[in-house]
C-alpha cells in the first residue's frame, strides 16, 4: 500500500511497519538523518511492533501486506466492520476470549461456530502465532527443578 495523503485513512501494524522501514531506508539511502523526534519516534514505534508478544514479534512473519485484501474479502459474510478486520489483522487473535475483546457483541452477533471459522480464517491466512508458555509452566518435560539443601 502506497499512502498517499496522510491521516486519510486507517493503517494495519504491517503497513506502518512497513512505511516506518521504507522511510528509513531512504532517509538512509540519502545519507541524511531526520528531526531527532522522528528518529526516536520510528525507532521506539518498530521496537514496539518488533517486540513479543506483538504479532509482528514473529520472525519471519507468515504473511505481508497482500494478505489485508484476502482477510476482508473472506471475512465479508460476516459483516465485520472496518475497525474490526483492523483489530483482526493486527491482533491476530487465536481464541474466543480475545476475538471477543475484538469483535463488538460477538455473542449477539455470531453463534459458536461461526466464531471459530472467523479464528480459522484469521489462522489460515495470518498463520498462527506461536503461544508464550504460561506463567507456572515448568518446561517442556514437566519437571520443577528444585534446590536441596543441607549438603554442605
Amino acid at each position: 500500500m502506497k499512502i498517499l495523503e496522510a491521516q486519510s485513512a486507517v493503517l494495519t501494524n504491517v503497513e506502518v511497519h512497513t512505511f516506518l522501514t521504507k522511510q528509513a531506508k531512504q532517509y538512509n539511502d540519502q545519507k541524511r538523518k531526520g528531526p531527532i523526534n522522528l528518529e526516536t519516534i520510528r525507532k521506539e514505534v518498530l521496537q514496539y511492533l518488533e517486540s513479543p508478544p506483538g504479532p509482528l514479534s514473529q520472525k519471519p512473519l507468515p504473511f505481508d501486506s497482500t494478505a489485508i485484501p484476502e482477510l476482508i474479502k473472506r471475512l465479508r459474510l460476516y459483516q465485520l466492520t472496518k475497525g474490526e478486520c483492523i483489530m483482526l489483522f493486527n491482533i491476530r487473535p487465536t481464541n474466543i476470549p480475545v476475538l471477543n475483546t475484538v469483535i463488538e457483541d460477538m455473542e449477539d452477533r455470531f453463534n459458536a461456530d461461526q466464531q471459530q471459522e472467523i479464528l480459522d480464517i484469521v489462522t489460515e491466512i495470518l498463520g498462527q502465532f506461536p503461544q508464550e508458555p504460561e506463567e507456572g509452566d515448568q518446561g517442556d518435560d514437566g519437571v520443577m527443578e528444585t534446590t536441596e539443601n543441607g549438603h554442605s
